[in-house]
């Protein structure tokens, strides 16, 4: 997600879908997603309080994340890439620190100055390094204790990586940059976009109390199921009906970016929240005995999950961290191979200088993940 794209971006990534039929296949994601919900019986109260969770939990603090960057981009106009130019000496900590910024537009903002000649290949191995994608809001959200270990450790390994791969590395990639199309603007902010800011604030409220452990049905004497059921079907008919892939334009609104960015990120995480409760709920799978059984090579699983592009693998991951099925080791090991989103334009701009990027990344990310699955094999599982 681009979240901190500069106000004045010269290149966007994410070339235009064929609309109609992308559009067309969302809406029976949504769809079925949307008679979950309202299934009758066991089926729709398990989905009813996974979406719950997964909106209170995970969308609201997504959506004001979102939301206080996309407005601090348009009040300061500030243009990343530029400042990267003039940060010779600093731009692989620079990178490291946009790459570790929850959501992937950190990321995406290096990779676009790498391809236009703003910054060297150390960055681009740097910010690949420490993003975790969406991934990040999701485990800040729910395992906050992680996080403020996973971030921190994801930006000094990312360093280090760009460092040395800025003193050994000889190839220029950027020979095989390729054009792309911006993304497509919006517009003005929509009803929708409106609607979407207007049931988020409460739901934000709603689970701040949660984190505080404070019982909001007991005070306010409302449930607040049917607000987060409210917002997911919003937010899933915006993701249905967008003309976007993932990315926003900087020319719209905070507002609107914040409906569309939070919309796509709350599909992965129902998705993932569904995948994880139905295989407990319905199949009768013990996943924990199951990874157990082969639990010395779920690090190299997860850091090999960290090469397929996108954060949907990554959430999955997470999720099943936050559920106690697979280790620390595992997570830290994926949270330092993933490029989530920023890998898209990164293949699209330059795909050598991509994969070579996500290779590097695998190295530090099998060495940190056995160092904790060998050293410390119960930390914060």
């Amino acid at each position: 997600m681009n979240m901190t794209a500069p106000a004045t971006m010269p290149e966007t990534f994410v070339a235009r879908d064929k609309l109609g039929p992308f559009r067309s296949k969302r809406l029976v994601v949504a769809l079925i997603l949307i008679g979950l919900i309202f299934a009758p019986g066991a089926l729709g109260e398990v989905t009813q309080e996974m979406v719950a969770d997964a909106y209170l939990a995970v969308s609201v603090f997504v959506a004001a994340t979102l939301l206080l960057f996309y407005s601090a981009e348009r009040v300061f106009n500030f243009d990343i890439g530029e400042a990267l130019k003039g940060s010779r000496g600093a731009q692989v900590p620079l990178a490291a620190l946009l790459g570790a910024t929850p959501g992937c537009g950190g990321a995406v903002v290096v990779v676009a100055a790498y391809s236009s000649g703003k910054v060297g290949f150390g960055a681009v191995v740097a910010t690949l390094t420490a993003t975790m994608g969406d991934a990040a809001f999701l485990l800040i959200a729910t395992r906050p204790d992680a996080a403020v270990i996973v971030l921190p450790l994801s930006i000094g390994v990312g360093i280090l990586s760009g460092c040395i791969v800025d003193a050994v590395n000889t190839t220029e990639f950027r020979a095989t940059t390729r054009a792309t199309e911006l993304v497509p603007a919006i517009g003005k902010t929509r009803p929708q976009d409106m609607l979407f800011l207007g049931l988020a604030l409460p739901g934000l409220a709603v689970g701040a109390a949660g984190l505080m452990q404070v019982e909001i049905l007991s005070i306010l004497g409302v449930d607040p199921l049917w607000l987060a059921i409210t917002g997911t079907v919003l937010g899933l008919l915006i993701w249905a009906t967008s003309p976007l892939k993932a990315m926003t334009s900087n020319t719209d609104s905070p507002v609107t970016r914040m409906a569309e960015e939070t919309s796509f990120i709350a599909v992965w995480v129902i998705g993932a929240f569904l995948a994880y409760e139905y295989a407990v709920a319905f199949l009768g799978l013990d996943l924990a005995a199951w990874f157990n059984a082969i639990a010395p090579v779920l690090p190299l699983i997860a850091v090999l999950v960290g090469f397929v592009p996108g954060c949907g693998p990554q959430i999955l991951v997470t999720t099943l961290y936050i559920n106690g099925v697979i280790p620390f080791a595992a997570l830290i090991g994926n949270a330092i191979s993933n490029d989530g989103d920023a890998l898209f334009p990164a293949i699209a701009l330059n795909p050598r200088a991509a994969i070579a990027a996500t290779l590097y990344s695998a190295v530090p990310a099998l060495v940190v993940a056995y160092g904790f699955f060998f050293l410390a094999p119960g930390f914060l599982n």
